[in-house]
Formats: structure tokens, C-alpha cells, sequence
């Protein structure tokens, strides 16, 4: 099946692919790119605290969150660009207080 796949890394064990994790296969780019995005939200709704800042939010994201990116199942598809640090360090500012 053709498609883009979800992987999911842990921020926590940085480079680590033995925590690396499949979220699922979605049949467009934009569907993958959609479930990061949902995935990298639903950290950042579980890190945020009263008046935390947007440089602590980022900080907790990028030391206990979750990385996810898209890959193509079959190689001759479209590369996917995606960066849920730069996402997360975008919702951050506008998800702290």
C-alpha cells in the first residue's frame, strides 16, 4: 500500500531508534503531516502550565516530547517537509501565557 508512513521518536532518548515508534500509514502527505501535527499538540497541551512561558513550553517539548515525522512508503513518492521542533516552538508561543 502506498501512502506515508508516521514515526514517531522520544525526545527524551534523543537519536535513540529503540524507542522509535510507528503512529501509523495515512494515504496523503497532508494526513501525515496533520497527525504530527496532532501528536506534537496533545504534548504541548499535557506540558503547558499556568504562566509558563513560551521558551519553558519549548524547552519541556524539546527534552520529554515526542518527534514525529513522515516518511514515504514507497520511495518514489514526494519527500514530506515537516519539523515538529519548528511546529512545537510556533505552538508554543501561541499556547503560553
Amino acid at each position: 500500500m502506498a501512502g506515508y508512513k508516521v514515526l514517531v521518536d522520544d525526545n527524551f532518548h534523543y537519536m535513540d531508534e529503540e524507542h522509535r515508534f510507528e503512529h501509523g500509514v495515512f494515504p496523503s502527505a497532508e494526513e501525515a503531516v496533520a497527525a504530527c501535527k496532532r501528536i506534537v499538540d496533545e504534548d504541548l497541551d499535557q506540558l503547558n502550565q499556568p504562566g509558563m512561558t513560551a521558551a519553558k513550553l519549548y524547552d519541556l517539548y524539546t527534552t520529554f516530547g515526542s518527534d514525529p515525522f513522515v516518511v514515504a512508503v514507497d520511495h518514489n513518492d514526494e519527500i514530506v517537509e515537516f519539523s515538529a521542533r519548528n511546529y512545537a516552538k510556533e505552538r508554543s508561543s501561541l499556547l503560553a501565557s
